[in-house]
C-alpha cells in the first residue's frame, strides 16, 4: 500500500522544485495530497499539482465549495507524514509559535503524523539568530529537517539556504522511513559532550567536544522508536524533549550516572569525549599566578565504556574513537581491548569535520567488518549510524 503523504508548498522561488518532488513521490508509490499557502499559488499553479497527483489541491482553510468540511481535521487524520517543501523562514517561525492562520499551519497543529521540512530561504535569513532559534525549537519537538543545501541562490547570494534537490529529498525521506521503528521498545543510553575536571573554582581541564554528534544520535534513536536516556556533559544544546536527560560535569559524575542506569538498557553508545585524567587535588580557592610554572598531578579517570562492556555483557556496547592519526589502527585496538560490540571512528583536527563542526565522516567497525561513511551532516550521519547499530544489535540477539 502506498504511503500517504501531504506535501505542503510555501511561497518561495523554490516552489518550482516542488512539482518535480511530487512527481518523484508519486513514481515511488506515495499517495500525495498537496496543500499550498495563499502566496504559494503566485509561484506555481495548483493545476500543476492536480495533474501530477490526480487529486484536488488544497489552498484555503475554508473552501467555499465545501462550506461544512473541516479539511484540516480530515487531512490530519489521513496523513502518515507531512513534508513541507519549500519551508520558508516565515512558515518555520509560525510553526514554532503554533500559529494556525491558514490551512497548512492549522494542519500541522492538528496532526500526529511526523513533520519534515525542506527549508528554502536567503542565506542571511537562514543564518539569522531568530531563524536558528526557531529551527532548534521545532527540532526539539521532533520535527525533522532535510537540508538546506549550500550554493547559488536566486537573489545572487551564495551560501546555505537552498532547498535540497527533489531526488535528495526523496532519498532522505526514504531513509527516514526505513529507520522508523527500528528500535521500537528498545532502551538506549547515550553519553554526549565533554566533561570538565576542576583545578580550582575558576579553572578546569576539558576538550573541544560540542556534543552535536551525541545529541544527533539521541534524536535519531528517538526517531527510530527508542526510549533514550541521555547523559550529557556541559553543552550549548537543548535536550530532546522525549529523552530522559541527566546533566553532569565531571568524568566521575558521568561514570556514576551511566552505571546507575545501565542495568535496564539494551544499547549503550559512548559518544561523550570523557576526560582521560582528572586533577588529584582540587583547590578550594583560586590558585594565584605567583610562580613561573605550575605542576598539577593528574589521576586517570574511570573508563566508562570499558566498565559497561565488562560488567553488562547483555548490553550492546558501542564506543567512539576520536583520533588525529592512524584512525583504523587505534580504533581496532580499542574495539579488541575493551571488548566492544562496535566502535565509531572519526578523525579530529581536520577541516569541515570533527569537534564543533556540523559535519562529520566516520568508520563503523566491528569484529568482522566495517562500513565507512563519507563527510555529511552529523544529523544524517547519526541516522546512518543508528541504522547499522540496530542491524547488528538484532543480529547479536539471534546468535546468543
Amino acid at each position: 500500500m502506498a504511503k500517504q503523504i501531504i506535501v505542503g508548498v510555501c511561497a518561495g522561488i523554490s516552489a518550482y522544485k516542488s512539482a518535480e518532488l511530487v512527481r518523484l513521490l508519486c513514481k515511488a508509490d506515495y499517495t500525495v495530497h498537496v496543500v499550498m499557502t495563499k502566496s504559494a499559488v503566485k509561484f506555481i499553479a495548483p493545476l500543476t499539482f492536480e495533474a501530477l497527483t490526480g487529486h484536488r489541491v488544497y489552498t484555503h482553510l475554508f473552501e467555499s465549495q465545501h462550506p461544512s468540511a473541516m479539511d484540516h481535521i480530515e487531512l490530519a487524520r489521513w496523513a502518515q507524514s507531512i513534508l513541507i517543501a519549500p519551508a520558508t523562514a516565515d512558515f518555520i517561525a509560525r510553526l514554532r509559535c503554533g500559529i494556525a492562520d491558514d490551512l497548512l499551519s492549522t494542519l500541522c497543529l492538528a496532526t500526529t503524523a511526523p513533520i519534515i521540512l525542506a527549508p528554502a530561504m536567503n542565506q542571511k535569513m537562514w543564518s539569522n539568530p531568530a531563524t536558528q532559534d526557531n529551527i532548534q525549537s521545532i527540532q526539539q519537538r521532533g520535527i525533522r529537517l532535510i537540508g538546506p543545501g549550500i550554493g547559488d541562490q536566486a537573489c545572487g547570494d551564495t551560501g546555505p539556504g537552498r532547498m535540497v534537490e527533489p531526488q535528495q529529498i526523496l532519498d532522505q525521506l526514504s531513509d527516514a522511513d526505513a529507520a522508523d521503528n527500528l528500535l521500537t521498545k528498545r532502551r538506549v543510553l547515550i553519553t554526549a559532550g565533554p566533561t570538565r575536571e576542576p583545578i580550582d573554582p575558576v579553572r578546569y581541564i576539558s576538550n573541544h567536544s560540542s556534543g552535536k554528534m551525541g545529541y544527533a544520535l539521541a534524536h535519531a534513536a528517538i526517531n527510530a522508536g527508542a526510549k533514550v536516556t541521555l547523559v550529557s556533559g556541559p553543552v550549548a544544546i537543548s535536550s530532546p524533549q522525549t529523552a530522559t536527560t541527566i546533566q553532569v560535569q565531571t568524568a566521575k559524575q558521568m561514570h556514576d550516572a551511566v552505571m546507575g542506569h545501565i542495568s535496564c538498557q539494551d544499547i549503550y553508545i559512548g559518544c561523550a569525549a570523557v576526560s582521560d585524567y582528572s586533577p588529584a587535588q582540587v583547590s578550594t580557592t583560586k590558585l594565584k599566578k605567583n610562580a613561573d610554572t605550575l605542576t598539577v598531578i593528574l589521576n586517570k579517570t574511570q573508563d566508562i565504556v570499558r566498565a559497561v562492556a565488562s560488567s553488562h555483557a547483555d548490553v550492546f556496547c558501542v564506543g567512539f574513537a576520536a583520533e588525529t592519526n592512524d584512525l583504523e589502527h587505534y580504533a581496532r585496538e580499542k574495539l579488541r581491548d575493551k571488548q566492544l560490540d562496535m566502535i565509531i571512528a572519526n578523525q579530529v583536527g581536520i577541516a569541515d569535520g570533527g569537534f564543533s563542526s556540523d559535519n562529520n565522516a566516520a568508520s563503523v567497525l566491528w569484529n568482522n567488518g566495517q562500513q565507512t561513511f563519507s563527510l555529511r551532516s552529523k544529523k544524517r550521519l547519526a541516522v546512518d549510524i543508528i541504522k547499522i547499530i540496530a542491524q547488528h544489535y538484532y543480529a547479536s540477539k539471534h546468535t546468543t
